[in-house]
Parts: C-alpha cells; structure tokens; sequence
C-alpha cells in the first residue's frame, strides 16, 4: 500500500467498515477481461479469516465466469465525502475501503445455504434473528462464499 499514513490495521476498524456498507463489488477473471458486478453481502469472521456470502440466479454470466476461475477481487467502500479546498487542486474525497483478494466455493448442501442465507440476511437487515427461507427456494438459489486470502483497509477521513 502506498500510502502508510491511510492503511487500516486494526481488525475492529476493517470490521466496522465491513458492517457499515451493504454492497461487495466482486471482481473476476473473464478469460483475459476483468469483469466487475456490485452484490449484496453477507459476512461472518472464522477466528482471523473473513467470509464473504453471495446469493444469485442459478445461470448467468457471473456463475459461467466463477465456475472457469473460483478466484477473485473483492471491494467494499463507504464514508463518501467531498472536501472543499481553496482552490480546485486541494479539493479531496473522503473514503474507507476494503479490498482483498479470495477463492469461491459454491454451497449445496441445504444446511450450508440457509446459514449463508441467514449472514446475507442479518448483515442487509441490520436483525439478529432466525430466518425462514421456503426449501423450494433454498433448492432455486445459488448461493456461494468467498474464502478471503488476504485483505486490507484504506481510510482518508475528514481534516480534524
């Protein structure tokens, strides 16, 4: 990372940057053209190791790129804010991110799903519950996860 002075170490500051935003931006390897789709997310910490969740129609292009190359680029970001300089060359943007690196496993197994099902569904509903999900829907979903091998946080907050 270049800049040192914005990097995010601290396990709760990536956390909280993780929780705070509702939408992945998932990048793949398209034969030798990189493909990037917005998705909502769920998540959950395995000890150090963070999992991404993902749910989506059975076909498509997505499903065609990912099951030819399981591995791909994640991006999270919010905290979006202009800066106003003096002049134009001091005007700046304020941002957290996270941006990381993992494979893809596609879940089958119904019980595998529906705790997937339920990390998406808590993390985009803000609820800590039990959710219900139909087993004709869980059987029409494809739901996978993201295995993160490495990960980082990036922050430029606004002047104090």
């Amino acid at each position: 990372m270049r800049r040192k002075d914005r990097e995010i170490t601290d396990t709760r500051e990536l956390l909280e940057i993780i929780k705070a935003n509702k939408v992945c931006r998932l990048g793949m390897a398209d034969e030798n053209r990189p493909y990037v789709i917005p998705l909502n997310y769920g998540f959950e910490f395995e000890g150090d190791d963070l999992i991404l969740y993902f749910h989506c129609a059975d076909e498509g292009k997505k499903i065609d790129v990912l099951k030819k190359n399981p591995e791909v680029c994640f991006e999270i970001d919010g905290e979006h804010q202009l800066t106003q300089g003096k002049n134009d060359c001091e005007y700046g943007f304020n941002f957290a991110s996270i941006i990381g690196f993992g494979t893809v496993k596609f879940l089958e197994k119904e019980a595998e799903k529906i705790h997937a099902l339920e990390q998406l569904m808590r993390h985009q509903t803000g609820e800590d519950r039990d959710f219900q999900f139909a087993p004709p829907h869980i059987k029409a979903v494809t739901v996978f996860k993201v295995e993160t091998h490495s990960f980082t946080g990036k922050r430029r907050a606004l002047p104090i």
